[in-house]
């Protein structure tokens, strides 16, 4: 018996040990085309030696063209702050007033409906520094440069539009006090910092906007006083993103100045490979040069599509219809409870700059709410060679006032057009219909008797849409007030 268990036993072993026997992997030379184009040549299991280089580009391209989405709500903040110091001459305690049509050209994604007062601070420069407000009927606020909300001031911050004295303070002091100031800790060294009257009387707002102060906390016994200073009139800028190797240049001279954040650590160990480090000049050699200006290229294709075809979940106001939410992010912070809001984030500081919690109210009557259109009823991209018409149909839902804003695709600025108008809103003096709706034109030319409710677009050219409601009313909520698509005429 125990010799027959033996047998079996050694019979079990041999054919475990045929049946696990592994082969010796065979060596090759295959060559693997990666999803991206680039032919890696593997030895056996491994790339070749010779392919490494080519793997590395690879990954640093790649990771190039997160870093420009990751970038792109600081780029945009810094180049349009060097507009302001370069080609307006303005400080950090001077206000710039953009008031006219050819005034804001450059920003993006402007309203074209009302004024805006805007400056840049730098506390690097200022030390801390004080915001003067004047009693009044004002909305505003104040970002850091990743264009995250740091303070509300006017009617629905702390002086409840009663006025009073505001103190920024850079990130790297601690514990700041100041009686009589309302105290502002910012998380990075640059600021921005806005706002708007809210009394249609332009008077009023000229007397508003000279009461308005910026000054050094350290000059305050004796400020210098602030410059209010417009756009030059005779000259084109845009405070947008620049393109190829500019946009890097910007970034790595941006965040020279600014705190790197816990949540950008990544971020910057990609920076590294790319020739963009804190502390050191920018001075990538050609390979890094040529990967950068590649991959500035492809995240400019990426963020369009990331902006313009958005896919997150339930993106369309109307499931049926084409109009996107145009903020997508939850909340001024750009974080939610397991995740950072990268691509949210990045589709909205492509296309536009500036953010508060008041963009997206979800309280009737306040605020404002932002719908976006990129495409026509048919889902083509809306063509500046093509004629278009939309109806707004009668009573829509906005307390104070709407807007729809035409924007070229490739500047996300107003539309530059010889008819020196982007917008038509219930501020002006629209065609109705017998039924209180109104048919917008938009193509080449007016159609005939049309022209009050006509915007002039390119040929040549993609445009896209704004539609803001200031004051969105409770049929905007739930959607008991509908608007169609943009629908183009043959």
């Amino acid at each position: 018996m125990k010799s027959k268990c033996l047998i079996i036993l050694a019979a079990i072993s041999l054919i475990l040990n045929v049946g696990c026997k592994k082969e010796a992997p065979e060596t090759s030379s295959a060559t693997v085309v990666s999803s991206s184009g680039t032919e890696i040549k593997m030895d056996g299991e491994l790339p070749s030696k010779e392919s490494i280089p080519a793997l590395f580009d690879e990954m640093d391209f790649q990771q190039a063209t997160q870093c420009y989405l990751w970038g792109l709500p600081i780029v945009a903040f810094a180049e349009w702050q060097q507009q302001h110091y370069k080609t307006f001459s303005a400080t950090s305690n001077d206000l710039v007033l953009y008031n006219t049509y050819h005034d804001r050209l450059g920003i993006l994604t402007a309203n074209a409906t009302t004024p805006y007062i805007m400056s840049f601070i730098d506390l690097k420069a200022n030390g801390p520094t004080v915001i003067e407000m004047p009693a009044g009927k004002t909305a505003g606020g104040l970002s850091d440069f990743w264009q995250r909300e740091e303070a509300v001031i006017g009617e629905m911050g702390p002086d409840k539009g009663k006025g009073g004295k505001y103190v920024l303070v850079p990130p790297t002091m601690k514990d700041f006090k100041a009686d009589g100031y309302f105290i502002i800790s910012c998380t990075t060294v640059n600021n921005f910092f806005g706002f708007r009257t809210l009394d249609p009387d332009p008077k009023v707002t000229e007397e508003l906007v000279k009461k308005v102060k910026i000054y050094p906390y350290a000059q305050r016994a004796n400020p210098t006083p602030t410059k209010i200073v417009s756009p030059p009139a005779d000259k084109n800028w845009y405070g947008i993103q620049p393109s190829g190797i500019k946009y890097w240049e910007c970034l790595h001279a941006i965040l020279q100045d600014e705190p790197v954040e816990e949540r950008d650590r990544f971020f910057m160990a990609w920076l590294q490979n790319l020739g963009i480090e804190k502390g050191k000049p920018f001075a990538p050699d050609e390979r890094q040069k040529k990967i950068l200006i590649a991959a500035a290229e492809k995240g400019e294709q990426m963020a369009m599509a990331n902006s313009y075809e958005k896919r997150f979940k339930d993106v369309r106001h109307w499931p049926d219809k084409k109009w996107d939410y145009v903020i997508t992010m939850k909340n001024s912070a750009q974080r939610e409870e397991n995740f950072d809001e990268f691509f949210e984030r990045s589709a909205y500081f492509y296309e536009a700059v500036t953010f508060s919690n008041a963009m997206i109210s979800k309280t009737p009557n306040l605020g404002q709410a932002y719908l976006g259109n990129y495409s026509d009823s048919n889902g083509n991209w809306l063509d500046g060679g093509k004629n278009y018409t939309l109806n707004i149909p009668a009573n829509p839902p906005a307390v104070n006032f709407w807007s729809i804003t035409v924007y070229d695709s490739k500047t996300r600025c107003l539309i530059d057009n010889p008819q020196k108008n982007a917008d038509l809103s219930s501020r002006k003096d629209l065609i109705k219909n017998s039924d209180g709706s109104v048919d917008l034109y938009f193509g080449p030319k007016a159609p005939a008797g049309k022209e009050k409710n006509w915007v002039q677009t390119l040929p040549g050219k993609h445009w896209f849409a704004y539609m803001r409601f200031y004051g969105p009313t409770t049929a905007y909520f739930d959607k008991s007030w509908k608007m169609d698509d943009i629908k183009e005429v043959k």
